[in-house]
């Protein structure tokens, strides 16, 4: 069989999802798929059904980025293969930190792994019996959040997810809005404060340097370092082992009413609300949803953001204002989302599948009716 005929096939096939993604997802086939979240410490992997549920999730560690790219691959192999044994899977697919092309089928960098313009789809496809679709883990988060969570009934959405940085995606009448080369969204890398805390992507005064989970740590160990009194809570818990200091700590003395942690989040927040009134400016969308493992903090960090996206939003007061939400799936929604949106490719695949057979089967039907009729013909033209 011609493989580069199917590969070439395939390209053409996913090219044309992002078009009709919004009316494709109400006739996807309802089977199950499997989803896969890739990030800088894990690989989560999970069969998901029609309605979002997951049926089974399982996951691993991320293999060390200094490895080769095969290593991961090999991981998600096995991932996928240990849930095959289990479910009729018929489609994966994958959401992972770092750069995907508009096809969806390279990661063009990967900040945690060691992915540069590696061809992961088609490195899949190669190993898997069912097609693969690869794109950034903030576009499959803000899909599962349109789908099945915070984002349901929203035309046009946005998703900031506040981690390590700051991700992002954008949904506009339910199509996700990739950018001309795939790498739309990258939100945290917008300059909010010139000549600001140099970032690691080389530049300074980038938004994720005050709104994120960084920042975050950055300013509570700066204070612990300099022996603040207000740090003699966080230093007492940690048993004055700095590095020990992490942002879910934190969280979790801000609850409990610790000045230093409570104003901390509320720094954070305040910027988070800076961001997003320029967002707003930009993309003037109905919603923002607020996902990743800071937005654990619930109302100590969205309520700041609230208050100050209120005072910084431009035309405030004569203009409609975008509902701001935490996300509601969770650390499930990339994988959930990958999932569902491979449902999406899994039906134009069982289309060609049928298609391809219903042509085999004619020249099948052709091959043995002239097998049948090649004695009678040549009979015929002897006996002339």
């Amino acid at each position: 069989m011609n493989t580069s005929y199917r590969g070439s096939a395939r390209a053409t096939v996913l090219r044309t999802v992002g078009t009709r993604e919004r009316r494709s997802h109400l006739t996807a086939p309802r089977v199950p798929t499997v989803g896969i979240d890739i990030g800088g410490t894990k690989v989560m992997a999970g069969v998901v059904d029609a309605d979002g549920t997951i049926l089974e999730k399982i996951r691993t560690e991320t293999p060390d980025k200094s490895k080769s790219p095969k290593v991961v691959e090999d991981t998600i192999t096995e991932l996928v293969l240990d849930l095959s044994d289990r479910h009729d899977v018929h489609a994966v697919g994958i959401g992972a930190a770092g750069w995907v092309d508009a096809d969806r089928s390279t990661i063009l960098f990967a900040p945690h792994l060691a992915w540069r313009n590696e061809p992961l789809r088609d490195a899949l496809q190669a190993r898997l019996a069912v097609p693969v679709m690869v794109d950034n883990d903030a576009n499959t988060a803000a899909w599962a959040e349109w789908r099945f969570g915070a984002g349901r009934g929203e035309d046009h959405l946005v998703m900031i997810t506040l981690g390590t940085g700051i991700g992002g995606a954008i949904l506009e009448d339910g199509r996700v809005k990739r950018g001309k080369y795939g790498v739309a969204g990258e939100f945290g890398h917008m300059q909010v404060v010139p000549g600001g805390h140099r970032c690691a992507c080389g530049n300074r005064g980038c938004w994720e340097q005050y709104s994120s989970g960084n920042a975050l740590v950055r300013e509570a160990r700066e204070l612990a370092v300099a022996d603040s009194p207000v740090a003699y809570n966080i230093l007492e818990r940690v048993k004055g082992n700095i590095p020990d200091i992490t942002g879910p700590l934190i969280t979790e003395l801000a609850r409990e009413g610790d000045a230093m942690c409570v104003e901390l989040l509320q720094d954070i927040g305040q910027w988070l609300g800076v961001g997003i009134a320029n967002l707003a400016a930009a993309l003037d969308p109905s919603c923002f949803v607020i996902g990743g493992g800071v937005s654990a903090a619930d109302d100590l960090l969205i309520g700041p953001a609230r208050d100050a996206f209120k005072r910084q939003l431009t035309g405030r007061g004569y203009r409609p204002e975008a509902r701001i939400a935490k996300a509601q799936l969770g650390p499930e929604a990339g994988m959930v989302g990958a999932a569902d949106l491979a449902r999406l490719v899994a039906r134009r695949f069982r289309r060609a599948n049928r298609r391809r057979v219903e042509r085999y089967e004619r020249y099948a039907q052709v091959a043995e009716a002239v097998r049948k009729s090649g004695p009678t013909r040549n009979n015929t033209q002897r006996s002339a």
